[in-house]
Order: structure tokens, then C-alpha cells, then sequence
């Protein structure tokens, strides 16, 4: 029998422009001339010359994909953010940091590329409170270079990346996550990345810490005065630290926990609760008692929004455990640190951060604008070692934005982050879709734990954190317009 391909068949097959245009003999002639021409660098220019002309092969299409098809990008992001510190730890001599910054250009790019394809900016999705909060707050960070308390500019050009190019993500995220199938994706793999995290966690715990990063940690007495607490180290896993660590545990449990309380087979639901329970034994071994406190806190605004009988039961059962683990006796270090985060006035560095906080108001009163962007912290140490505020500790989110930008940024931040929580409240309540209800829900949690954790520790510095935060804001917000598109398309069609 003779096979024939139909006119109607190329229909089937999905085209990439790039692969289309080298299928043929211009493509083949290309290919050939980039074979030869590795072989010549190899020969003249040594192995290196020949590695790096390869890497270059597989970085264009990277580069390509990413630009031309945002949700791999976005997924690469992501992906970084969780392994970016463990590449660094294995030695490799690269400005990853600058990698990142790169992708967040690249995925901007997408986003210019795709609305001139379409001939409309479609400014209607950007329309709301949380989008404006964002524009003044990245605005607001942009004229700090101006700052003339500033005691150095190029502090603010280091420290303004993150803050500015990390911040502008949310557009990103909100412009190419409009879809129920990308939402799913996104979160699926953001909690395969949590188990990737928890798992390495463990490898630490109960298989040691690889003896290259235990050489390192006691080779700066600044790392093992605060990882090495009553002979145990703290675990970090594939992050930066044991606080990026633990708080990443704490927003995959919370969306394990809304994804629970859905209606799911039971098969995943078993899945789910073995996923809580890895990320809330992995949260404990990092020993930082700020998270701690995160997933109890979560679950009051977990219990009231999505109200009902189960889950009041449910939260009212957890309570319980939580505050028999709170009371009860142990000689576990592990357990015993956990108690110590409910009991902060027996806690001796507690007791240093509220004096420090306290003696810094008078400088935050008399700042309106702060000491500008980097002024504390590893920044503030490098750039101006000998200023007041090098050598402050901020040891809080909302305090190094207070002495940085001042109570006027303090105040700008506090109320984007009211905006931000109340749209996930609003968009709850309005979502008719079961499943993008749940989303909305998690979305929400992640939110409320993240700036609950913004106190104790510096929440929304750091990689994955900051990139999550931002796209789980971006959820919040698509998952109401994916619900009103599924609305009006239902209501056209009957």
C-alpha cells in the first residue's frame, strides 16, 4: 500500500520558524560551515576555543527559545533562581548573578517583540491598583540615585537591579500567564523545584554537608556564627541561606496546602500531604525561626477565606499539633530551636534586633527619603565602610527599606503590599472556576507568608524568593482575567 501525506496533513505538525527556515540547502550549507569552522578553532585555537564555540551553538537557541517562546523563558527563570547559588557553590567562574539579569532582559524583550507582532499593547490587563503600586514603587527606586544622603551612587547602580529589574517581572509574568494550562506549568514547576530543594536538604541533614562547603563555612567566622548554632549546622540546601531555604519551604507548603483543599483523587492528595510534610521537615532543619511561625500564620487566613465546616476542622486539628509541639518537653535541638520562635522574648538575638531597631528610629524620623539604595548591608560595607549605616544590620525587610528609602518608601511599600493582598482577597470572591480559584487561593497564602517573614528576616532580597513573590502577584491577577475570558466565551455561546 502506497502512504501519501494529504494536503491538509502539515496542519498536524507544529512549526518553529527557525527549524523551518534551515530545513533546506541553505540550511544544510550553514550547518556545514559552522562544523568546519569549530574544527578550525579546535585546530588553531586549542580545546577551549572548540568548547566555547559549542556552548555558543546551544546558547543561540536557548536565547531564541526563551525570547520566542516566553513560558520556557519564564520556567528557565525560574529554574535559575532555585539553582543559581548551588552553581556557584560548585565553582564555576561565571557572573551568574549577571546571567540572571540577562534573562529578565530577554524575557522583556519577549514581551516588546510579541505586542508589536500583535499591533496592541493591550494596556487593559495592566489596569489596576497593584499595577500602579508597582510603576511608583520601581519609580521611586529609580530617583533614589539622586538621594542626597547617599553616601555612594555606585551602591544604588548595584543594589537597583534587583530591586527595579526583579520588581518590572510581574508585567512579564502577567502578560504571557493568561492561560489555565501556563498557571499549571508554572506552579508544577515551582513545587518539582521545592521537592529538588527539600531532597538536598535532606542530603545535608542526614548525609553531611559536601566537604568543599564545610571547608568553606569554617573558613569564614561570619557564616559559622550564624549557621553553626549548639554544635549542629543549619541547612541551606541548593540557596543561598538557611532563611531563603526555610521561607521557600514555607511557600510550597502553603500551596500544597490550598491545592489540598480542592477536590483531587486521592492519589494526589496522598502526594500533596507527603510534599507538606517534606517541606515542613525541611523548613525545621534550616533553624530559622522566623519561618516557623509562617505556616501557622498562614493557615488563619487559610481557614477564613475558604470557609467551611472541613476546613475549620481541619485548621482547628492543626492548631492542636502545632501547640503540642509548642509545649511539649524534648531534648531534640531541632524541635527545641522550633519552640524558641514562639517564646521571641527568651530569644537573645531577638532581643538585639529590637534594640537595634529601636535605636535606629531616630535616623529613620529624620530620613524621609532613607540613606538611599545599598546603604546597609554587604553593599553599605563595600561602598561606604565608613558611614553609619555599613554597619547597621537591618535583620528585616521592613527596616532596610525604612533606613534605605525612608519612611516615605516604608510607606509606599507597606501600602503596595495592602494592594497586592487585597486583589488576591477581591479576586477569591470573584473567580467562578474551581481551579483558578485554588490558584488565586495559594497565590494569596505565599503573598501573606512572605510578608508576615518580611519582618524577622529579609524575605524578598533573595533568589528564588523575589521571583516568586512577583509571580505569584501576577497569578493572583491573571487567574480573574482567565475567569472573566471563560465567562464571557460561556456567555456568548448560549
Amino acid at each position: 500500500m502506497k502512504y501519501e501525506l494529504s494536503a491538509h496533513s502539515d496542519r498536524n505538525f507544529t512549526h518553529i520558524p527557525l527549524i523551518d527556515k534551515l530545513n533546506g540547502t541553505v540550511g544544510m550549507i550553514v550547518l556545514a560551515v559552522i562544523a568546519v569552522c569549530v574544527g578550525i578553532a579546535t585546530i588553531y585555537g586549542g580545546l577551549v576555543a572548540g568548547l566555547l564555540l559549542l556552548v555558543s551553538m546551544i546558547a543561540i537557541p536557548v536565547v531564541y527559545a526563551i525570547v520566542v517562546y516566553p513560558l520556557f523563558g519564564i520556567v528557565t527563570l525560574l529554574t535559575m533562581g532555585f539553582f543559581l547559588f548551588f552553581i556557584l557553590r560548585l565553582g564555576i567562574n561565571f557572573p551568574l548573578g549577571t546571567l540572571m539579569d540577562g534573562l529578565e532582559v530577554l524575557l522583556l524583550l519577549g514581551v516588546l517583540i510579541k505586542v508589536k507582532q500583535r499591533g496592541e499593547w493591550e494596556i487593559s490587563i495592566f489596569k489596576n491598583p497593584v499595577s500602579v503600586m508597582i510603576l511608583i514603587w520601581i519609580g521611586y527606586n529609580l530617583i533614589q540615585v539622586a538621594n542626597p544622603w547617599a553616601e555612594s551612587r555606585l551602591a544604588w547602580v548595584y543594589t537597583v537591579r534587583s530591586v527595579a529589574a526583579v520588581t518590572i517581572m510581574y508585567f512579564v509574568f502577567v502578560y504571557h500567564l493568561r492561560t489555565l494550562k501556563s498557571i499549571r506549568i508554572v506552579i508544577r514547576a515551582w513545587l518539582v523545584l521545592a521537592v529538588c530543594g527539600a531532597i538536598y536538604g535532606f542530603k545535608q541533614e542526614f548525609f553531611g554537608i559536601a566537604p568543599a562547603e564545610l571547608a568553606d563555612l569554617w573558613s569564614d567566622p561570619m557564616s559559622v556564627s550564624l549557621l553553626y548554632i549548639n554544635g549542629i549546622w543549619r541547612k541551606y540546601s541548593i540557596f543561598s541561606d538557611p532563611v531563603s531555604f526555610s521561607y521557600t519551604m514555607v511557600c510550597a507548603s502553603v500551596i500544597c496546602i490550598a491545592l489540598l483543599s480542592s477536590k483531587r483523587s486521592w492519589l494526589k492528595k496522598g502526594i500533596l500531604a507527603a510534599m507538606i510534610v517534606a517541606f515542613l521537615m525541611a523548613m525545621l532543619y534550616s533553624g530559622t525561626r522566623g519561618a516557623y511561625v509562617l505556616v501557622p500564620a498562614a493557615l488563619i487566613p487559610f481557614a477564613l477565606l475558604n470557609f467551611s465546616k472541613k476546613i475549620m476542622l481541619a485548621s482547628c486539628v492543626a492548631a492542636v499539633f502545632i501547640t503540642i509541639l509548642i509545649l511539649m518537653p524534648t531534648s531534640s535541638p531541632t524541635i527545641a530551636r522550633f519552640q524558641t520562635a514562639f517564646r521571641p522574648s527568651d530569644d537573645a538575638s531577638f532581643n538585639v534586633r529590637k534594640h537595634n531597631q529601636k535605636r535606629i528610629q531616630p535616623y529613620i524620623l529624620s530620613h524621609p527619603i532613607g540613606g538611599g539604595l545599598g546603604s546597609t548591608g554587604a553593599w553599605g560595607a563595600r561602598f561606604a565602610p565608613h558611614s553609619f549605616l555599613a554597619t547597621f544590620p537591618p535583620d528585616s525587610g521592613y527596616i532596610r527599606v525604612a533606613v534605605e528609602l525612608g519612611w516615605i518608601g516604608l510607606l509606599l511599600f507597606c501600602f503596595m503590599m495592602f494592594t497586592i493582598l487585597k486583589m488576591g482577597i477581591n479576586n477569591f470572591y470573584k473567580i467562578r472556576n474551581s481551579e483558578l480559584k485554588t490558584y488565586c487561593l495559594a497565590m494569596t497564602l505565599v503573598i501573606f507568608a512572605l510578608n508576615i517573614g518580611n519582618f524577622p528576616q529579609e524575605a524578598l532580597v533573595q533568589f528564588p524568593n523575589n521571583i516568586l513573590f512577583f509571580m505569584a502577584a501576577a497569578i493572583v491577577h491573571t487567574t480573574l482575567l482567565i475567569d472573566r475570558k471563560e465567562s464571557a466565551h460561556f456567555e456568548k455561546n448560549t
